[in-house]
């Protein structure tokens, strides 16, 4: 009995261990496409004129970014050893064997966004952000995001 007790006891704690590791993962693929959303759908559809220009939704894009832009080195601190399930993208693991290389991808991004406010004020000022941003973000993803699919 004891034998099935403790059996069953560490089964639990590794579905536990892997329902974690899904969690963590799916936070850090949220905050990233959240993060693709403003950059690569409103900011460069917008730029290109594939969306009509609307002053709010690029505000609201460059909000979201200079809000969740700096979050990545907290959100990226473990490494959920998995990638979410039927992802596109997902974490090298990279990201966790040069952590400060990584980290200091972020602040240029930081400062792209800063310098944006208040910049972006038609369809040619979105490319142009557009561009900028895409420039720091790449920076990272070559190196840091594998292509799963």
């Amino acid at each position: 009995m004891k034998k099935l007790v403790i059996a069953v006891g560490t089964l639990l704690l590794g579905a536990g261990a892997v329902m974690a590791d899904q969690k963590l993962a799916v936070e850090q693929d949220n905050l990233m496409r959240a993060q693709g959303k403003s950059v690569y759908v409103t900011i460069l559809k917008m730029g290109k004129g594939d969306l009509p220009y609307d002053q709010a939704a690029i505000d609201a894009a460059l909000a979201q970014l200079e809000t969740s832009v700096p979050t990545i080195p907290k959100v990226f601190e473990e490494n959920p050893k998995e990638d979410v399930v039927n992802a596109t993208y997902g974490s090298s693991p990279k990201i966790w064997q040069n952590k400060a290389d990584f980290d200091s991808k972020v602040p240029p991004v930081i400062k792209a966004v800063a310098d944006l406010k208040g910049k972006i004020k038609d369809q040619a000022s979105a490319k142009m952000a557009f561009d900028t941003l895409n420039e720091k973000c790449t920076a990272c993803h070559e190196t840091y995001r594998l292509r799963l699919k």
